[in-house]
Formats: C-alpha cells, sequence, structure tokens
C-alpha cells in the first residue's frame, strides 16, 4: 500500500482521517494549472456530499428549525466565504499543487481555489473511506462555527434583521430614498437614506447599486437601534416579609 508523502502528514492529522488511497488525497489538492490528473471531478463530487453531510449535522443540530430556516443556514454554511476560512484554519494553501503561472499570481491565497479544494478533499474522503468519514470529517470542519453562530440570524441580510427588530418591537418598517446618484452611467454610486421615524433615525449608506446601499444604510440603522434600546435593570427580587405571629387569646 503506498504511504501518505511525509509533507502531507501535517495535513492528514488536521483533517482527523487516513487514506487508504493517498493517491486521492494528492488530486484533491492538485489545481487544473497543475495537470491532466485534477481536482475538478472530486469537487463536483465532494459539493454533494458536503451538502448532505451539512444538512444532516444541522438536521440533528437544530431540531425546532423548520425546512426554510434550515435551507438558509445550510446555504450560508457551504458558501465560497465559509469553505475559505475552513481552508484557513486548514492552512491549505500551503499543500495545493499549483501550475508556475497559478502559483505566481497568487493562486495559493484565492479564495475559490481554496473553497474548491475543500469540497475536493471531502469527494476524496467519500471514496476512500465512505460517506461517515466524510460526513464525520465535515462536522469538525464545522464545530467552531457552529459554536459561535446564531441560528436566528446567519445568512439573513441587513435589510431583513432591521425588519424583524422593529417588527418584533411593533414599530414601522423604515423608509428608505435613493438622495444621490454619482458617477458615470456604467460605474455609478447610489447613496440611501434609511430613516426610522419613531426612533429618530436617520442614516445613510453609499453602495454600487440601490440595494447595496440600502445594504449598508439598514446595518447602520439596525446598530444604531440596538445601541439606543434603554438597558433594562435586573427583576427587583421580591421583598421577604415576616409572617405574623398567631397570637393566643
Amino acid at each position: 500500500m503506498a504511504e501518505i508523502r511525509a509533507d502531507l502528514t501535517s495535513l492528514v492529522l488536521r483533517l482527523g482521517v487516513e487514506f487508504k488511497t493517498p493517491a486521492l488525497l494528492e488530486q484533491a489538492l492538485t489545481h487544473r494549472s497543475h495537470g491532466a490528473r485534477h481536482n475538478e471531478r472530486l469537487e463536483f463530487l465532494g459539493d454533494a456530499v458536503l451538502n448532505c453531510a451539512v444538512a444532516r449535522l444541522l438536521y440533528d443540530k437544530y431540531p425546532l428549525l423548520d425546512e426554510g430556516d434550515l435551507s438558509r443556514i445550510r446555504a450560508n454554511l457551504v458558501r465560497q466565504q465559509a469553505l475559505h476560512e475552513i481552508a484557513q484554519r486548514l492552512e491549505l494553501g500551503t499543500f495545493l499543487r499549483l501550475g508556475e503561472g497559478e502559483r505566481k499570481s497568487g493562486g495559493v491565497r484565492r479564495p475559490s481555489i481554496l473553497a474548491d479544494t475543500v469540497e475536493a478533499l471531502t469527494g476524496a474522503v467519500f471514496l476512500d473511506a465512505g460517506f461517515d468519514a466524510a460526513a464525520q470529517m465535515v462536522a469538525r470542519f464545522y464545530q467552531p462555527i457552529l459554536d459561535s453562530v446564531d441560528p436566528n440570524t446567519l445568512g439573513k441580510d441587513a435589510k431583513t434583521l432591521l425588519q424583524e427588530y422593529l417588527q418584533g418591537r411593533h414599530i414601522s418598517l423604515p423608509v428608505y430614498s435613493v438622495i444621490a446618484t454619482r458617477g458615470a452611467a456604467h460605474s455609478q454610486e447610489f447613496e440611501v437614506e434609511c430613516a426610522v421615524p419613531k426612533l429618530n433615525i436617520q442614516v445613510n449608506g453609499s453602495g454600487g447599486s440601490r440595494r447595496a446601499a440600502e445594504q449598508v444604510a439598514a446595518s447602520l440603522a439596525l446598530e444604531a437601534a440596538i445601541a439606543a434600546e434603554p438597558v433594562r435593570p435586573p427583576p427587583a427580587k421580591p421583598k421577604k416579609t415576616k409572617k405574623a405571629l398567631d397570637v393566643q387569646a
């Protein structure tokens, strides 16, 4: 049986798996710029395995969430940014096999390449040891993330969060107004005002589109609303009263 190359042993320890077929590990780390035997097919397979493993992980962890919330959280956890963060924790850039041109252009730090490699590794473990082994590895990937996120807000945009915050306090929805548009048609910048009259909040946000500017303004308005919320004192402890003594006649 072939052995894992010495320079990959530290990665194997981080993954927490043992490869019976080391060639699969090497293929998972190989970008198409390096050679014909690259990781794109493993990436395709790993994407499906990752989605299934994360879905099961969320199904078990959040038994009270409905399908819509579970789908929202899963979509957020399997997107490029989340996979890039996992790749950084694993220091995958150290182990990537890239073509010379891709390496010189900074491929070892490119989020898309690193995220794709996480998927390819998942596919490689699935082929080498089966779904359970791949799912256990995925669970280890996501444990630090799931320990620190709020499932009620993960994946929701700023406008949605602001709307829910205001509705929960029976406050009218915010009003968005475009107050300025700058630049040429192909590179415009929008400035949008978000106003919540009842809270006396009026903030501006800028972005390359009206939607982007609204999201920035909503985020600022939500921060202002939370900051202005009065701090509620802890509930007062009930006063202890002495029971009246029965007086015998």
